[in-house]
């Protein structure tokens, strides 16, 4: 076993808007998280006026650790918000709390891609690990076989990846749209609420290059684009 220094041809743009990607989304949340909403409603209070206005009932809003661990867990109907967006009236977290809260009126009108990156995640969490299992093994023994195992259990993580990228746009777009037709933020504000969606879904991006970076960079060490006569 040893590293592959021609990895980092493949992983280097990856990981590089990957880092700008963090560094984006921290910046504007503490940006706008100094910047209250006229209205001085809190994120908790933002994300039950957007389920009210889309009609969405027998969703739980509760607050959890952690530095922007917000996320909506369909699978018990909780919006679960952290500590700066449950309580705080900054634009940063009503953006963030209205973003989750889109999430949840995806579930409810049965989104596809909301229900076919559900339908993943059990498969995702065997196969992902074991995709570098077998690779590993692949690559110890010389065998091609155990190397394209892993591989096709790899294909499962960049297709969670990629099915996650419309997932959430389309949550963000929702967020942007109803907290303003819910009278919860102005149209001058929900803009300065966007940027902070906007440098999020960035960290998305970043994740489907790096899965597909690093799937093509296993395919060219099988020799898979190397040219035949």
């Amino acid at each position: 076993m040893y590293f592959d220094p021609a990895y980092f041809i493949f992983a280097l743009p990856g990981l590089l808007l990957a880092l700008w990607a963090q560094f984006k989304t921290k910046s504007t949340f503490e940006h706008y998280s100094r910047v209250a909403s006229r209205s001085g409603v809190t994120g908790a209070e933002a994300a039950q006026r957007l389920l009210f206005a889309a009609g969405v009932s027998g969703v739980k809003i509760v607050e959890t650790d952690g530095f922007l661990t917000d996320h909506y867990d369909p699978s018990c109907r909780t919006l679960r918000l952290s500590p700066d967006v449950y309580g705080s009236s900054s634009l940063s977290a009503i953006g963030v709390a209205c973003h989750e809260a889109g999430h949840a009126i995806q579930h409810a009108h049965n989104y596809g891609p909301l229900e076919m990156r559900s339908s993943l995640v059990p498969v995702i969490n065997i196969t992902s690990p074991m995709s570098y299992i077998f690779i590993a093994i692949g690559a110890f023994f010389a065998s091609p076989a155990f190397i394209w195992i892993g591989i096709i259990c790899f294909c499962g993580a960049v297709l969670f990846s990629l099915v996650t990228l419309p997932v959430e746009y389309n949550a963000s777009s929702r967020a942007k749209e109803m907290m303003v037709s819910a009278g919860i933020v102005s149209s001058q504000e929900s803009n300065s609420a966007g940027e902070v969606l906007n440098a999020a879904f960035l960290t998305y991006v970043a994740a489907a290059v790096s899965s597909l970076l690093t799937l093509l960079y296993y395919l060219w060490r099988l020799g898979v684009f190397s040219r035949r006569d």
